[in-house]
């Protein structure tokens, strides 16, 4: 009895899945053809085709890494999809090839360094260097491992290792450091390995084919690879990928690389950012290292000051400079810092260096592809009469309100034992959580019992036609 209860326990938590939903997890790419011709969905992203198409050029032009120092801005109202494009350019580029640094901005605005100093961490972070080097390793075959201890059971272990490929066998001479590694990593006959002769580390490839008939022992998840052919001894080219902004704190910091772990960033000073600006541009002549210019987004960048638009400016001419793509959902406004208003509250200097794709509002099919993409990503099982209803509720207030109420309405179906969400779980929770119209317009029928209600009724804001099946009085 005890037993069928621990293996039941065993067998929930194999299929138990940890997961984080996410606003934009549903975001696979951009959503483009060869072609680079938008789709009307795919990839998690719905509509916006001129918008979508204008950034994937911008992100053909990342991909080429020989043009730098460029800048877009993506503006339009909120919840049209800026920030969801800017999700969709770091898929499509992959974090591994090309380096992606989101922020917000906000957060360069912090009393541990200076705003110069967070806009140029943040720029360095965007800017990868590949960095070549030549090793010899040893690549081969496990035919036999023999370890000879002392007799005495004190002293150092001495041993044989013999190898081949599919043109020759050798046998090495093993000592206690590659003895100690080779039982490390559990290296038994019919691996395939590699060892890094200038340190020594050992790498198992997996099982040599020849082993296939021990797959029944091994395990299904046992890996077999061919032998390999060739000489033992090979010269291999081995790529480090780093930023800048890493190297920068390797090169200021005692600690070297343990820096980066422990959070001690601090301020780097200007003479060491420019000495390896020299080294890696050095190593580029030489063939040792290529650049990589990633992409640096900002959102929210009207929240910069005067100051950080002044060292944009410089910085994107730079030579090592990564793409700038900024948000913004603001119109004609101030420039933080000043009293002179600008188009998205961005210097008109900028703006003249930088290419603007703008986004639209969503029209009702779009708001309901995308209410449906949200239902599916969040397990929710929605009934096509909610889905509408839901959609007209996306229409009237706004979409990110729409996809505030899929999981609060789910709860309410699975409190009522229902697996699936229906118009009552819809009109129930819509009835409890207010929007932005509805409670704009509580303030003003209570703003005698509200402190500094400033709004007169003259500039009372227009009310939204709330869609007349949604009763406001239900309650759970």
């Amino acid at each position: 009895m005890a037993l069928s209860n621990v293996s039941k326990i065993a067998e929930i938590k194999e299929l138990t899945r940890i997961e984080r939903v996410g606003v934009h997890s549903h975001i696979r790419g951009l959503g483009l053809d060869e072609n680079l011709m938008p789709k009307e969905v795919s990839e998690g992203m719905v509509g916006q085709l001129s918008a979508r198409r204008a950034a994937g050029l911008v992100l053909e032009m990342i991909k080429e890494g020989k043009i730098a120092g460029r800048a877009v801005l993506i503006s339009g109202p909120p919840g049209t999809g800026k920030t969801a494009i800017a999700t969709g350019m770091s898929k499509a580029l992959g974090q591994e090839s090309t380096p992606f640094t989101p922020i917000s901005g906000s957060e360069i605005f912090s009393l541990e360094m200076s705003k110069s100093e967070a806009l140029m961490q943040a720029l360095r972070k965007s800017i990868a260097v590949r960095i070549k080097e030549e090793t010899e390793i040893i690549e081969g075959e496990v035919v036999e491992i023999q370890i000879d201890r002392p007799s005495t059971g004190t002293g150092n272990k001495v041993g044989k290792l013999t190898m081949k490929t599919t043109e020759m066998e050798t046998i090495y001479d093993l000592g206690q450091k590659m003895i100690d590694c080779m039982t490390k990593e559990k290296i038994q006959a019919g691996d395939v390995i590699t060892i890094d002769k200038a340190t020594g580390k050992i790498t198992k490839l997996g099982r040599s084919f020849t082993r296939a008939r021990d797959y029944d022992a091994m395990g299904p998840q046992t890996k077999f690879v061919q032998c390999p052919d060739g000489e033992l001894q090979k010269r291999k080219e081995v790529v480090h990928t780093v930023t800048l902004h890493e190297i920068d704190v390797i090169n200021s910091r005692n600690q070297g690389f343990l820096a980066l772990f422990s959070g001690d960033t601090g301020e780097i000073k200007s003479e060491v950012r420019e000495q390896i600006n020299a080294k890696v541009i050095e190593w580029r002549e030489e063939g040792k290292a290529d650049i990589v210019p990633g992409v640096l987004f900002i959102d929210e960048v009207h929240m910069l000051d005067i100051e950080c638009f002044s060292f944009l400016n410089r910085a994107i001419e730079n030579d090592l400079s990564p793409i700038v793509v900024m948000a913004s959902n603001r119109g004609i406004t101030k420039i933080r810092g000043t009293n002179y208003e600008s188009p998205h509250g961005i210097p008109i200097d900028l703006l003249d260096r930088v290419v603007i794709i703008s986004t639209s509002p969503y029209e009702e099919k779009e708001i309901r592809e995308i209410l449906k993409i949200r239902c599916d990503e969040e397990d929710v099982n929605m009934s096509d009469d909610a889905l509408l209803l839901l959609t007209r509720i996306g229409l009237e207030t706004s979409l990110r309100y729409a996809i505030q109420l899929i999981t609060t309405s789910n709860l309410v179906a699975l409190k009522n034992n229902s697996k699936q969400v229906d118009v009552p779980e819809i009109k129930r929770v819509y009835s409890l959580f207010l929007d932005e119209t509805r409670s704009s317009s509580f303030l003003d029928e209570y703003q005698q019992q509200f402190m500094f209600h400033e709004i007169s009724k003259k500039n009372k804001p227009n009310e939204i036609s709330i869609p007349p099946d949604v009763d406001a009085m239900d309650t759970i």
